[in-house]
């Protein structure tokens, strides 16, 4: 089974590490400012030319309160009227990049995040869908995975009627913890039947997958609290989950300032929460897909896995990795062929850029040889926990061994410590390994020696 793992204390301790999440490989930290729109627009001309599909990435910025945990790029205001002056912008931008691509180009994956991007009106949110069908071809029969994420405190049944004539047919949840003292802590109170309106009105109007995200580790969370909320969760029967390690952060995230050190659970303690929930999971039937990652047996991504074709990018898991992503909106990264760009973080910068009719690229990275390499190399980890080196060897016409002599002896380490198995053939994560999987893949990662550990979330 895929998603046998083995919970291994001692090895969890010593391989515990600081390390990115590899949604992407290099990851956004090489992104530079040499990297502009002329490469972006060079970059959208070659997906044209290739006619490739297309994943699009929508970021709302908006929230209306602030929840203190949050790491993402977000403006918290209460002011509506701020959404129209960004949406304006937001259409410029969807207009300059789609005149660069062709009509034959399918929006297989459409996904709008933030922020919260149900803080848009009903008028603002069909404005934004006619704009992206205008420019983009859409797909009309439900054939396409779009995907929308909502905070129950900012959605009715109104809103998903609205979402699902849209065309949206996947929502993504934000729960975090039912505990109403750990969401006092956090800024974020949030009843469970909230959540369950939500699930219940996706299920009438036949979404076809409902998300839900959870985090340990937060202020005030106990191991037997946390187990209570999972259970209440268990009940609600979502198609996945994504349970998320909490990283405390504050000399990065400002709102992160406001929670008490002291409220926060020991290694201990959150160790123990993970492995309550990976046993109640598993025990109710879903499939540890990796990286915090959960699914039902007949979920796509548990489906894809089996399948040898789950892939990774920047949205996280995904079976749609071979379309191009294009990024829209402040901070929103593209992935297009072997260009990654970044538009400015900046809502001011962002705005102003295509106010002058200027795309906001602000950094980005074409990926060399060696980054396709190893890029490949930790894909097939982080997705399938197994590798082969004469599939490596033959696509990019490269001697595993000879090309990775120097990362040979960390390699063998691993197998000594019994996280993977290592022979001429390749590479297989054991289910001890399983939950340290960023720390294999650390291995082939040739830019994390330039960074300080403090950048990076812990693996588990």
């Amino acid at each position: 089974m895929l998603d046998d793992l083995r919970w291994d204390t001692d090895l969890i301790r010593r391989y515990d590490l600081s390390g990115p999440r590899y949604t992407s490989y290099p990851t956004a930290l090489q992104l530079h400012s040499e990297v502009g729109s002329f490469d972006l627009l060079h970059a959208l001309r070659e997906s044209r030319r290739a006619t490739r599909p297309l994943s699009l990435y929508v970021h709302v910025p908006f929230c209306a309160n602030i929840c203190y945990y949050c790491a993402c790029n977000k403006v918290i205001t209460k002011d509506r009227a701020r959404a129209q002056p960004y949406l304006q912008r937001l259409e410029q931008e969807i207009q300059l990049i789609a005149c660069h691509l062709d009509s034959r180009q399918t929006v297989e994956q459409l996904h709008f995040g933030g922020g919260t991007p149900t803080f848009l009106s009903h008028v603002e949110l069909r404005q934004l869908m006619g704009a992206l069908r205008k420019h983009f071809t859409l797909l009309d029969d439900d054939s396409g995975d779009y995907g929308i994420e909502l905070d129950p405190r900012e959605a009715d049944w109104s809103t998903m009627g609205l979402l699902r004539e849209l065309g949206f047919n996947r929502v993504s949840l934000g729960v975090q913890d039912l505990d109403p003292a750990v969401q006092r802590a956090i800024n974020r109170l949030q009843s469970l039947e909230q959540t369950r309106t939500l699930i219940e009105a996706a299920r009438t109007l036949q979404f076809r997958s409902v998300n839900l995200d959870l985090i340990y580790g937060l202020p005030k969370q106990t191991p037997e609290g946390f187990a209570r909320t999972v259970v209440e969760i268990i009940h609600l029967q979502p198609d996945r989950l994504s349970v998320f390690n909490y990283a405390h952060l504050p000399e990065r995230f400002m709102p992160q300032r406001r929670i008490d050190s002291s409220d926060l659970p020991t290694p201990a303690a959150k160790l123990e929460m993970l492995r309550n929930t990976i046993e109640q999971l598993t025990n109710a039937g879903y499939r540890y897909i990796g990286m915090d990652h959960f699914a039902l047996p007949d979920d796509e991504l548990a489906i894809a896995q089996e399948e040898g074709t789950l892939q990774r990018n920047f949205q996280g898991y995904t079976t749609h990795g071979h379309c191009d992503l294009i990024g829209l909106g402040v901070s929103a990264i593209s992935q297009i062929g072997d260009l990654y760009s970044q538009n400015s973080s900046d809502l001011n910068t962002y705005q102003q850029s295509l106010s002058s009719a200027q795309l906001a690229t602000q950094r980005g990275l074409l990926c060399n040889r060696d980054d396709r390499v190893r890029r490949a190399v930790i894909q097939q980890l982080i997705c399938h926990f197994e590798l082969d080196f004469e599939q490596i060897d033959a696509a990019f016409s490269i001697d595993f061994r000879g090309y990775f002599v120097a990362e040979w002896p960390a390699l063998q380490c691993l197998q000594r410590d019994g996280l993977i198995t290592l022979d001429s053939q390749g590479i297989r994560v054991l289910p001890a390994g399983r939950l340290l999987v960023r720390s294999v893949c650390m291995v082939f990662d040739a830019y994390l020696a330039q960074h300080s550990q403090q950048r990076f979330s812990r693996v588990i």
